[in-house]
């Protein structure tokens, strides 16, 4: 398995699976554990990803984040954001179901 079909591999994984502890990924992939921690630590630049430590901890990704769903951009949620008091009652109901539709998951800090 190249690095690319590894990754690839892992954001399967959690989408399906929501969290896995990076020894099992490792299993999985037949890789070491640090493998897998320079893997995370590279999607983590464009997956909301969150790793636990500890007991029942792990790798997870935020709630509402599927590989296969297209999010926003950043720069375009803002603005989006910025013209929504702008809108009339209904128009506002119907930007904030795209909204919540198509923003990026944020991630939830531990503890």
């Amino acid at each position: 398995m190249t690095a690319i079909e590894r990754r690839q591999y892992i954001l399967e994984t959690l989408s399906d699976r929501r969290s896995i502890s990076v020894g099992n990924l490792a299993k999985e992939c037949n890789v070491s554990i640090r493998t897998i921690k320079y893997d995370i630590e590279s999607l983590s630049s464009s997956v909301p990803i969150l790793t636990v430590p500890g007991p029942g901890g792990g790798i997870r990704v935020a709630d509402g984040w599927y590989l296969s769903r297209r999010y926003l951009r950043e720069d375009r949620e803002a603005l989006l954001r910025e013209l929504l008091p702008e809108l009339s009652p209904d128009r506002q109901d119907t930007l904030k179901s795209i909204l919540v539709s198509f923003a990026k998951p944020k991630v939830k800090k531990p503890g």
